[in-house]
């Protein structure tokens, strides 16, 4: 629902998407834990980020949005071999997921810099892995 919300919302211009998106993961993963299954959330978040909220509920209901979701989503695994969220595709081609935690706030940009720079240009690099345990021990 939460794929088929962001494509309602892409509908209305790249900035409507953008506040959509962004307010969105701030809704889930900023303390709240929003349920990303749930329309009347997913309206709330579209009418606070200024989206017209009769267009967009219109578009949630329609069935073509699903289409371009199994499009992305076979491009996603098939060329990309996506099999969860985040997959980090990269200019070159080369795509990478990723599972964090939050970093620290004077960290992240310098973390995500370091990630970036580890798996963009480097296909040699498969997978990088805690022992379990100890992860997540120490992270949070």
């Amino acid at each position: 629902m939460a794929s088929i919300a962001g494509e309602a919302a892409k509908r209305q211009g790249e900035e409507a998407f953008d506040r959509f998106f962004l307010a969105l993961l701030r809704e889930r993963h900023g303390g709240n834990r929003a349920p990303l299954n749930d329309n009347n959330v997913l309206v709330k978040v579209a009418e606070d980020c200024g989206l017209d909220t009769n267009k967009f509920k219109s578009d949630l209901n329609d069935g073509s949005i699903v289409d371009i979701i199994a499009k992305d989503h076979t491009e996603a695994t098939e060329v990309h071999g996506a099999f969860g969220t985040p997959t980090f595709i990269f200019e070159n081609g080369q795509s990478a997921y990723l599972k964090t935690f939050i970093p620290p706030e004077n960290e992240s940009v310098e973390a995500f810099e370091h990630f970036v720079g580890l798996f963009s240009d480097r296909s040699y690099i498969g997978e990088i892995k805690r022992p379990q345990p100890p992860w997540p021990k120490g992270a949070v």
